[in-house]
Order: C-alpha cells, then structure tokens, then sequence
C-alpha cells in the first residue's frame, strides 16, 4: 500500500473486494480510472454541493500586495487583469 502513489481506493486482504467496496463497506461506486486517480478523486458528496468563495479586501489590505498581483497578470500576459489593479492605486 505504501509504494500506491494514485488510486480511487485501495482494497487490502483477501476479504476486501472491490464489490464490498462498490455495495457495502462505504467508498464510492464511481472510481477514477485509465490513470484518472493522479488528478481526480473517487465521485463523493462534495460533487452535488454548490460552493460559492466570498473575498473581500480592504484599500489597506490590497495596496500591500498590488504590485505583485500586478506582477503574475503580467506574466501570464493577463494586461486587463493587471489594470484591473492597477487603477484601484492611481
């Protein structure tokens, strides 16, 4: 088990198969697959609940990281992201 680098589940011994896992004993039915397991997880709950995130920054708290912010837009070649900081200090 500790050389499993990705995997939806593991299922150790004998008496632990995969329908025990698919019907009873609790991990999802809905597994990665084709090597899926490095980037997605087993289906769960989380999928059918809607996530919303709220930031909020004061002037205060955003003039000390602008110019950074301002930075990473620019080397993703973002300009109207780096403006859209830009501005807030001009």
């Amino acid at each position: 088990m500790t050389k499993i680098n990705n995997a939806g589940a593991i299922f150790i011994g004998p008496y632990s198969s995969e329908p025990l896992g698919d019907y009873f004993a609790g991990p999802n039915h809905i597994l990665p697959t084709n090597g899926t397991a490095r980037f997605f997880s087993p289906l769960n709950v989380d999928e059918f609940t809607k996530k919303t995130s709220i930031i909020s920054y004061s002037k205060v708290g955003l003039e000390k990281v602008h110019e950074k912010i301002e930075f990473f837009a620019k080397q993703e070649q973002l300009t109207a992201h780096a403006n859209s900081i830009r501005v807030r200090f001009e």
